[in-house]
């Protein structure tokens, strides 16, 4: 009996087969073709792209492991979170979706707060109007593109498109669809009133399911396009953070992660919702019943770094990986990298600053800094951003007693040590660190009755691999290097004021 996951990520899809020990069978990844930024600040992808790279991580997966189709006893998914899919009365899609970062609709968010009220809002939806939330992706489409919006039948996020191709069912679930900003997130249902309010009709709110519920089965075309067999049971599943805390065993209050991929995540379980009064974190709830998350976000953690390979990075690694040839030249300078600092905000930010207009910046070069130095920088200024949530949650007094990394940061040797030095605290990896495919599988496996209840399938297969104890003394001179970190955002907000004002 076997267990398949399907992560609908940002740059690619991937599928992960495991077994009912938790073992990976096979894994697959196919990459996204479509993204396109037409303005600065905007992110669009086509679903039906999403789609197509599904079916071909599907299909490698169900040839290499050797084994009928038939034996995957349940698939479930996870996905990029917030983006808008809005499909017409046939299921088509309507125009490409604005996804999570798209910086768009801050006219939108504001509308939002002014009509329901900031203090209302968060009583109703646990959280802010952000520019991220779906919600305010509906409204600039309905603002902007009219013509398109009078066809607009129902709303579904990116993994749930995929999801509706495959079973021919509209399904959401409660993790994914705490940021949309429509969901009543502690009493997990649709807020009628926020709807109400914005004008959107509750007919295009799709039904809400746990993460661990099956909602649907594969249709006999989604049996024809992926290799699984027709009725082959579905998972709703999880947005990509609640899926990938699932697959790092942090369900139970006290366990926290914090993930680099794209974006970077501090997510904790909570066993009630805890609201930050200031916006500054989401509260959404987890894919387990009757729990939830507080989670702050970095917009730019691993695209960080990511950006600099591309503009900057070695012309020529050989057969090696580029990033293990830039980690190798940043292992060489030591904790504060000489100094430099690196605000990571390339595509604005959220936590704790809730500016999508923010920006980037390298502070503190000399003629004796090298590419090294820079490079450390970013990994350490990334981990500063991430820092922040944590400050927030000593603040809200959200227990801290475990961390566990995910994402590129954890594969990275130098990252973990980064992460355990800037946190004062040691971090745990696991095992199968396979991130969100795997949580997602998992779920599969819960909603086929593999494991009762989802801390039962996380007790049964997830393993801590290695700890990463924090070096005393680089501790401290992250810990200085942090209050330096924290100065420089108000400093570029006040750059960024001055020069507004002198070309108004």
């Amino acid at each position: 009996m076997n267990l398949l996951g399907i992560d609908v990520g940002t740059g690619g899809t991937r599928a992960l087969l495991i077994d009912k020990g938790g073992r990976v069978l096979a894994s697959a990844t196919a990459e996204h073709r479509h993204f396109a930024s037409p303005q600065t600040g905007w992110a669009e992808q086509e679903p039906q792209d999403w789609w197509r790279a599904c079916c071909e991580a599907v299909r490698k997966v169900v040839s290499q492991c050797g084994t009928p189709a038939s034996n995957i006893a349940a698939v479930s998914f996870s996905g990029q979170m917030h983006g808008a899919v809005l499909l017409d009365a046939s299921g088509n899609s309507l125009r490409p979706s604005l996804i999570w970062c798209d910086q768009r609709t801050a006219e939108e968010a504001a509308e939002i707060t002014q009509r329901i009220g900031a203090e209302r809002l968060i009583q109703l939806t646990c959280n802010p109007a952000l520019t991220n939330f779906t919600l305010t992706k509906l409204l600039w489409v309905r603002k902007h593109e009219p013509q398109v919006f009078e066809k607009f039948r129902m709303l579904q996020l990116p993994k749930d498109y995929v999801r509706f191709r495959l079973t021919g069912e509209y399904a959401m679930d409660m993790a994914d669809a705490s940021g949309t900003l429509l969901l009543d997130v502690a009493n997990r249902r649709w807020s009628a009133e926020v709807a109400s309010a914005t004008g959107i009709g509750m007919a295009v709110l799709p039904r809400l399911f746990e993460s661990s519920e099956v909602c649907g089965a594969v249709s006999k075309e989604g049996a024809e396009q992926t290799g699984l067999a027709s009725g082959t049971p579905v998972v709703t599943g999880a947005g990509d953070q609640a899926a990938g805390a699932v697959g790092l065993g942090v369900v139970a209050p006290g366990t926290v992660h914090a993930t680099i991929g794209t974006s970077g995540v501090v997510f904790a379980s909570t066993a009630s919702p805890i609201m930050d009064p200031h916006g500054r974190l989401h509260t959404f709830c987890h894919a387990v019943p009757n729990r939830w998350h507080v989670m702050g976000v970095t917009q730019a953690a691993g695209l960080s770094l990511r950006w600099f390979r591309d503009q900057f990075g070695p012309n020529s690694a050989g057969d090696r990986d580029p990033y293990d040839v830039l980690a190798d030249e940043a292992a060489s300078v030591g904790p504060g990298s000489g100094g430099v600092l690196w605000a990571p905000y390339l595509m604005g930010e959220r936590t704790p600053h809730l500016d999508p207009d923010a920006r980037a910046a390298l502070v503190g070069l000399a003629a004796n800094h090298r590419r090294a130095h820079v490079v450390r920088a970013i990994m350490e200024g990334v981990a500063f951003s991430l820092r922040d949530s944590f400050a927030i949650f000593e603040e809200l007094q959200v227990p801290v007693t475990n961390i566990r990394l995910g994402g590129g940061g954890a594969r990275s040797p130098l990252w973990r040590q980064i992460q355990a030095d800037v946190y004062a605290h040691s971090v745990e990896i696991v095992e199968a660190e396979e991130g969100a495919a795997y949580g997602a599988a998992l779920l599969a496996g819960v909603g086929a009755k593999v494991w009762s209840t989802v801390d039962d399938a996380c007790r049964n297969v997830v393993r801590v691999k290695t700890i990463v104890e924090p070096n005393r003394e680089s501790a401290q001179i992250m810990r200085r290097q942090y209050s330096t970190y924290r100065r420089v955002y108000p400093a570029l907000r006040q750059i960024r004021d001055s020069y507004s004002s002198q070309t108004a």
